[in-house]
């Protein structure tokens, strides 16, 4: 037994998004993860307080900060090839779940249980719809940063994650861009007063 899973788990700071494009600020997966744990939490309170459900926010909120370590043994694979065509998508996934399954390893066996279906995304269809949705408010909230700091580089990913998030089913989704979202613009000294 090698223990070594959270230690492995810590490296995600060293995997750049974004790739391909240039960026005045580079972010790494552990600050997206923890970005997309934030949001997720905060889908679910939206969808329990606003639209009367029943999401688990602390449960959104974990699988989301697990939700791309498998990226570590695999890299961050840039959406333009992950989803390229089918074949790529397909192959990508198993690549994915060879990586989790090798992190998995890591753990004692007694943990392994507990932690495989956070890295295998087994969630249930709400919540892995609620992580799924706050991740592409994270992409879509650094496209928004990267603009704003003059990077055009960000303005066709920022429209195509734009249209997305405007047609998703789920209404925590339109409720989150119509009330926090314009906050993300302000300066420091305008979200303080």
């Amino acid at each position: 037994m090698n223990d070594s899973f959270f230690a492995l788990i810590s490296r995600m700071r060293y995997i750049r998004r974004w790739g391909l494009m240039r960026s005045t600020v580079p972010e790494n997966i552990q600050e997206h993860s923890h970005m997309v744990a934030v949001l997720a939490h905060a889908l679910a309170v939206i969808h329990n307080e606003k639209f009367g459900g029943g999401a688990d926010p602390n449960l959104c909120a974990v699988y989301a900060l697990y939700h791309d370590a498998p990226e570590i043994l695999t890299g961050d694979l840039p959406t333009p090839v992950k989803y390229h065509n089918p074949e790529i998508k397909t192959a990508y996934q198993s690549v994915e779940a060879v990586a989790a399954d090798k992190l998995l390893a890591l753990l004692p066996p007694e943990f392994q249980g507990i932690y495989a279906p956070l890295l295998r995304e087994e969630a249930d269809l709400l919540t892995h719809a609620l992580v799924k949705a706050a991740d592409k408010l994270s992409a879509f909230i650094k496209c928004q940063e990267e603009l704003q700091a003059g990077n055009r580089e960000f303005t066709r990913a920022a429209c195509q994650i734009r249209a997305a998030l405007l047609e998703t089913p789920l209404p925590e989704v339109g409720y989150f861009m119509e009330h926090f979202l314009p906050a993300f613009g302000l300066t420091l000294d305008e979200v303080q007063s």
